[in-house]
Order: C-alpha cells, then structure tokens, then sequence
C-alpha cells in the first residue's frame, strides 16, 4: 500500500512543476480519500487557500461518491463565481483523471468555471 501512495505523490509532484495558480487564475486542487473528496481554490503567488469545499458538507450522504464529487465541482464552482474567479488551472493530485477526479472536473465546468 505505501508503494502506492508513494507513486501518486511522484506524479503530484510532477504535476505540481507544471501547474501554478496566481489570484486571477487559481489552482484547483483535488484530494480523494478514501470516503471523502475535498477541492480548494489556491493562490500560490500568495500561499492562500481562497475556497474550501468537501463532500462532508453534501446534504445528501446516501448518494453514490461520483454524485456527490459532482455535488462538491458545482459548489466550488458558485462559490468561485460568486467571488468573481471564472478561471482556473486543473490539479488532479497525482490522482489519475477518472471517476470521482473526473466528476469534480465535469460539475466545475458545468457550474461555469473554466479550465
């Protein structure tokens, strides 16, 4: 197991050489554990989270975790639009884009961030 956490956190490092958020155009950082997903919004010139948005808020716990990803990609989405952020750079985590990852992505785009 430890070689397997090992392995994503080399690809979210390489990632991480290659993605940067500034205040106009945030990085959106996902985390998947295992019963939960977590997305914030990231100022790295500054160091700041500027949202923070998890599926523990979700109001429906009985749903499926690829529907309540999409729950937590619309609401970061109107939280983002809401504070005038329209853009923003993809940060998977080292995190292979599919499933939840996926889903996050998909219910930020419909909720009119773009990426």
């Amino acid at each position: 197991m430890l070689g397997k956490k090992i392995k994503r956190l080399k690809a979210h490092r390489k990632i991480r050489m290659k993605v940067f958020g500034t205040k106009e155009k945030p990085r959106l950082s996902v985390f998947r554990s295992a019963s939960y997903i977590y997305a914030q919004l990231i100022d790295d010139e500054s160091g700041k989270v500027l949202l923070s948005v998890s599926d523990l808020k979700v109001k429906s716990s009985k749903a499926k975790k690829v529907e309540r990803a999409m729950e937590v990609g619309k609401m970061i989405a109107k939280d983002a639009v809401s504070k005038k952020i329209e853009k923003v750079v993809f940060d998977r985590g080292g995190f292979v884009f599919h499933g939840r990852v996926k889903a996050v992505a998909d219910g930020a785009r419909e909720g009119g961030l773009k990426f």
